[in-house]
């Protein structure tokens, strides 16, 4: 089944770029990338830019009206995201809760669609 695991996070809460902790910081993203792609489980994933860079469309009667910036004011936003193919919602748990991310934010696991079944 797959899984989408949807990284949030406060924007500034993970160590800065440049520094001894945010080189640790990634090489938990890399060994994490690795351990997916060993099991077969990676299908993608990605980090997003920063929220400030969003656009939220909306339709309302037929008319598209356009707003700079994520839908909703929270501190923590949508930083990145895998999906990713496993065999139970026990595998995802394991693997999101690798993300490094997840000391900083939360971490989101939504069963993907499956309309051809």
């Amino acid at each position: 089944m797959k899984y989408m695991l949807l990284i949030y996070q406060a924007e500034n809460a993970t160590p800065a770029p440049g520094t001894p902790e945010f080189g640790a910081f990634m090489q938990g993203y890399f060994a994490l990338n690795q351990e997916l792609t060993n099991d077969g489980a990676l299908i993608s994933g990605e980090g997003l830019q920063h929220a400030d860079t969003a656009s939220t469309i909306r339709v309302r009667d037929g008319k598209t009206t356009t707003m700079d910036g994520p839908f909703a004011e929270t501190k923590e936003v949508l930083g990145g995201f895998y999906l990713v193919d496993c065999d139970n919602l026990d595998q995802a748990i394991a693997y999101a809760s690798k993300i490094p991310s997840a000391k900083f934010g939360a971490i989101e696991i939504r069963p993907v669609m499956d309309y051809g079944q």
